[in-house]
């Protein structure tokens, strides 16, 4: 998808659209996690340090993001490429690739752009939203298509011109190349990947390593015989916060760890699963990374016994000098429960310390007294009189409220006291569809080319993005 969560943001908010948006963490530590491409222009960019993205695009909204929305869209478009083919591998919430031979969509050259074509269009119909389609015979080759179609395009790389395509680009363009090889290439004369094919797989090997060189070599000759694979399960479950500033105080650093055992709890069970392994991970002050897990006898769910085990872990983690990051995971995951743990776990309590009234309720869900509301910007909320509207900002015991709906005209902003009792949080409206003229009017032949299919077909194509293009919030 283009630019996706800013480009919800947009769709969701009426005086946003056409106006640079960047959606964040807006702390003194956050960074950007998609810039819409009006803010691109001032040189703002994803995984940016937010106070650099302010000082490039002072005038750009800058919005808090607001997940649960884009999870439902992106489900949205997951559906549609399962609809394409049962090989669907998803990369984030905007992107996916999709093996089109597995779905008897494509052949040629012919029929894998009609599919493509169709699948932008029926993208743009369901969620009113733009998404770019890379088409190849390999997964990296269509991903740098899907970039190279950005935004809102269609590229297909046609077997046989491959290597004419990739040889002029940087070298930056293949995957598993970032800044730090990037400039090690740079060095050795190496910046295009015509270059990196000149200098020869044993001098990548030399300059890389054998694993790296290898495979960079063959990323450079258009080898990738990588298959596209469906959902994998889960391998874990976690959450983590960093804070603005770091956490001195150790019960604050206790308090926090029991937070976020609730919080992974909360997630565990909305996805049905349990797990055995209880991890915690600590970021300290000078960006040192400490790990601790522990291995229970069986699966849990239960917000007691991963607590409990967070805190004993917490208990041989040195946070002196501050904390800046905590986490906890659980993997070994299950779709039982071992019923004997949790008896264990309420017998030994009610041994140290008598009847207790077991609280599952985190911290963070339990209702906050007016005055400490917090009002995300971006973030959704409702008047008592003025009806849905979303937050331009906070501050000095006051927000703004700009009040209008993804159907309305841009609306008037007002400002209320945090503790206003008339104002409460809500949740996001249902995007309006805009832009969906033609959406449903692909050529004909791509509904004969979807229905109308050989039984067996040529080991050829590949979709990256499947509509839901490669890059990344």
């Amino acid at each position: 998808m283009d630019a996706f969560f800013a480009s919800v943001e947009q769709a969701s908010k009426p005086s946003l659209r056409g106006k640079a948006v960047v959606v964040g963490g807006l702390g003194p530590r956050g960074v950007v996690a998609t810039a819409s491409y009006e803010a691109r222009v001032f040189g703002v960019h994803s995984a940016m340090p937010m106070g650099q993205a302010r000082r490039l695009a002072p005038n750009a909204a800058y919005l808090v993001p607001r997940f649960t929305l884009y999870k439902s869209i992106s489900e949205r478009v997951m559906e549609l490429l399962r609809a394409l083919s049962p090989l669907v591998e998803p990369l984030s919430l905007d992107e996916a690739f999709v093996d089109l031979e597995a779905g008897g969509v494509a052949w040629d050259e012919r029929s894998a752009r009609l599919a493509g074509v169709k699948l932008r269009a029926d993208i743009r119909a369901v969620t009113g939203l733009t998404g770019s389609v890379g088409l190849a015979a390999s997964k990296m080759l269509a991903k740098i298509a899907s970039e190279e179609a950005k935004p809102d395009g269609l590229v297909v790389i046609e077997p046989g011109t491959e290597r004419a395509l990739l040889g002029p680009m940087s070298v930056r363009t293949l995957p598993g190349v970032g800044p730090a090889t990037g400039d090690h290439l740079r060095r050795a004369g190496i910046t295009t990947v015509e270059e990196i094919v000149e200098a020869g797989e044993d001098e990548l090997v030399r300059l890389l390593g054998k694993a790296h060189g290898h495979g960079l070599y063959a990323m450079a000759l258009a080898r990738d015989d990588r298959p596209v694979v469906a959902e994998r399960e889960a391998k874990s479950v976690s959450v983590e916060d960093t804070y603005d500033v770091d956490i001195h105080d150790r019960t604050r650093v206790g308090l926090e760890v029991q937070r976020l055992a609730e919080r992974c709890v909360r997630r565990l069970r909305g996805a049905g699963l349990s797990g055995r392994t209880i991890v915690l991970k600590v970021r300290r002050y000078d960006f040192s990374t400490l790990t601790r897990s522990e291995t229970l006898r069986g699966p849990t769910d239960d917000p007691a016994v991963i607590r409990e085990a967070a805190a004993r872990l917490l208990d041989s983690v040195d946070t002196t000098g501050g904390v800046r990051l905590l986490g906890v995971g659980v993997s070994g995951l299950a779709d039982y429960t071992q019923e004997d743990l949790f008896a264990q776990a309420a017998g030994e309590r009610a041994v140290a310390e008598g009847p207790v009234e077991e609280h599952t309720a985190a911290p963070d869900e339990e209702p906050p007294s007016l005055a400490e509301r917090r009002w995300p910007a971006g973030h959704d909320v409702r008047h008592t009189r003025f009806g849905h509207g979303w937050v331009q900002g906070s501050g000095l015991g006051r927000v703004t409220v700009r009040f209008e709906t993804p159907s309305s005209q841009p609306g008037r902003v007002r400002t209320f006291r945090v503790d206003d009792p008339d104002l409460e949080a809500a949740d996001p409206l249902p995007l309006v569809l805009r832009g969906t003229e033609g959406a449903n009017e692909a050529p004909g032949a791509g509904s004969q080319a979807v229905s109308s299919v050989p039984a067996s077909l040529p080991k050829s194509w590949s979709g990256s993005g499947g509509g839901a293009a490669t890059s990344r919030p």
